[in-house]
């Protein structure tokens, strides 16, 4: 909505050497917009799932990663990449999910993808808790911690734990389905105590306002979740696949 609604903000954030830029702006407003109906009413969810992972993961290289070139020294100009980066993971995971219920072959690759591109940004996100514990807790954003929230730095570096430990548990794989279930309870946590109330109090549908916050961390725990539920469904298929060769070896 705030493709339309904030359309003269938005549209800047298409890349200069593109053409028809504020018809871009409008494009991806309404792709997102269709591609949110599609998946909560789950009709043709998985096509609407894997075209938004990719679509994420163009704006990584053809937006954020430029942008990043020209500001090498600003470590926010990292987050952004790697915040849809994350977020595409979890489309794809979805993807993967949805397409394996079509019984699509490609389903396990898109997983693995999902995996990564989660697993990655988690890393650094966690280490940024603990070189800036003063900014907010979650995805690290120039917004510092409310000044009423108790233990403010026990809330970042008790964050960067949970996102350091379970990033490595998902890149390793091991017991990577609980890692993501646990960092999709930590940043549901974090929305509903930190973020909403911000919202609540200062209302903003700005961009980079106080509803952004809420939107992306809400987005992130959501992204984790996927990643789990496509883990579990990895995990089920393996499972299968070793009964299924010892069915065949005692035959």
């Amino acid at each position: 909505m705030q493709h339309f609604a904030l359309f003269d903000s938005v549209k800047f954030g298409v890349p200069a050497y593109m053409p028809a830029r504020f018809f871009w702006a409008y494009l991806v407003g309404a792709a997102l917009i269709a591609a949110c109906l599609s998946i909560l009413t789950e009709i043709h969810a998985d096509l609407a799932a894997l075209l938004v992972g990719i679509m994420l993961f163009l704006f990584v290289l053809m937006v954020h990663v430029p942008n990043l070139i020209k500001n090498p020294g600003d470590r926010f100009a990292i987050t952004v990449p790697l915040r849809d980066l994350a977020l595409s993971g979890g489309a794809l995971s979805l993807a993967g999910v949805l397409g394996a219920v079509r019984g699509e072959q490609s389903a396990r690759w898109l997983v693995q993808v999902g995996r990564w591109f989660f697993g990655v940004p988690m890393l650094y996100f966690g280490v940024e808790h603990f070189l800036h514990p003063e900014f907010a807790p979650g995805m690290p954003f120039p917004l510092l911690t409310p000044a009423w929230v108790p233990g403010r730095v026990v809330w970042a570096y008790a964050t960067g734990i949970v996102l350091v430990v379970c990033g490595l548990s998902i890149l390793a794989d091991k017991h990577a389905q609980a890692a993501a279930a646990w960092l999709g309870a930590a940043f549901l946590v974090l929305t509903v105590l930190i973020y909403l109330p911000r919202e609540i109090v200062h209302p903003s549908i700005a961009i980079s306002g106080e509803l952004d916050y809420v939107a992306d961390t809400l987005a992130m725990s959501g992204a984790a979740l996927l990643v789990a539920r496509a883990m579990a469904w990895r995990n089920a298929q393996d499972t299968i696949a070793i009964k299924s060769r010892i069915e065949t070896t005692r035959k």
